[in-house]
């Protein structure tokens, strides 16, 4: 983290179809961490496969005295008096784009999550995955044609699964949750998984979109005839609803796009560690400092401040840095 310039890392454990209690040992897990090490946060894991229990998983790990209840490590070389980042429980959640048998989560039966979710004031980070089963046998995702290892990687981090999360962002929309959810804060990391460089067309096409009738707080449908009251076109949703994070993609030319089309606060220095290095992320932060891309203040809020605003963490007070002192927030992802 030094070596880096990273203040405070958000850490999240790998998603996978956990069950509840597998679910409430690994969050458990890292809380211990968190609390022997006060430059961690958390992303909690949850049973996505289980939508009820996932909203109960998310409300217990990021209640405000969820943190207090792990002691630090008598070993720890940090003070255990010091505070939780926020004086809070876990800072929200990251999640798979999907089970591993292929469920999205569009479904009002996702309706609780999104709930709680809005209820915490917290962001949903919706991570990509591997391609379900059924989809990989497909066409799409595997040619006899071509080996296995580059099949692999078209249909994951080559290509697939971030056009995945772009799809599913759609699903949700099309759906009517940001609709039912208008509070809703979800983050998408590697640039935005494509929808950027798209999105002048999403718009145009959501457009001619049917709207999907609007739900109550409970999931039943609102006798509100008028749906088109409370429906938002995608460019509304795009400016309130989603936060982007660099995710260990080290170009300027993605970045660029994504600085003429998305509020500038929205945008999130992230590393995607292990599997990029933090070295290597702030080589990035100074080529485009360098660059002439960005004023220093929208620098600084990539860097930093646009991470710190939404997930509510005051690092003067929380970690006792600030100023020259503060590098940057890196989300881990993984």
């Amino acid at each position: 983290m030094d070596a880096g310039g990273v203040t405070l890392q958000v850490i999240s454990h790998g998603p996978g179809d956990l069950d509840a209690a597998q679910c409430r040992r690994c969050n458990d897990q890292l809380a211990k961490a968190i609390r022997a090490r006060p430059r961690f946060a958390g992303f909690a894991e949850l049973p996505m496969q289980e939508p009820e229990e996932a909203a109960k998983e998310l409300r217990r790990v990021c209640a405000a005295d969820y943190l207090s209840a792990f002691c630090s490590s008598p070993t720890s070389s940090s003070s255990s008096s010091s505070p939780s980042p926020g004086g809070r429980g876990f800072l929200g959640a990251l999640v798979d784009s999907h089970t591993s048998s292929g469920t999205y989560y569009d479904s009002p039966r996702y309706d609780p999550l999104w709930a709680a979710a809005v209820d915490l004031d917290v962001p949903i980070y919706i991570h990509p995955t591997w391609p379900s089963p059924d989809l990989a046998a497909t066409t799409a995702y595997r040619s006899a044609d071509v080996p296995d290892i580059v099949n692999a990687a078209i249909g994951a981090f080559g290509f697939g699964w971030h056009s995945d999360v772009a799809v599913h962002v759609l699903k949700l929309y099309g759906a009517g949750v940001f609709d039912r959810f208008p509070g809703l804060k979800i983050v998408l990391g590697h640039m935005g998984e494509m929808l950027p460089y798209m999105l002048q067309r999403v718009e145009r096409v959501t457009g001619r979109w049917p709207v999907v009738g609007a739900r109550d707080g409970d999931g039943d449908q609102d006798d509100d005839d008028d749906d088109n009251n409370n429906h938002r076109s995608f460019r509304q949703v795009w400016d309130t609803n989603i936060w982007l994070t660099t995710s260990g993609n080290w170009a300027l030319d993605p970045l660029a796009c994504v600085l003429r089309n998305t509020k500038h606060d929205r945008i999130l220095y992230s590393v995607d560690y292990p599997f990029a290095r933090s070295a290597d992320g702030l080589r990035w932060l100074e080529e485009l400092e360098r660059s002439g891309l960005v004023s220093d203040e929208v620098l600084e809020g990539i860097r930093w401040r646009n991470a710190a605003r939404l997930l509510k963490v005051d690092l003067d007070l929380d970690l006792g840095v600030g100023g020259e002192d503060i590098e940057d927030i890196e989300d881990i992802n993984e």
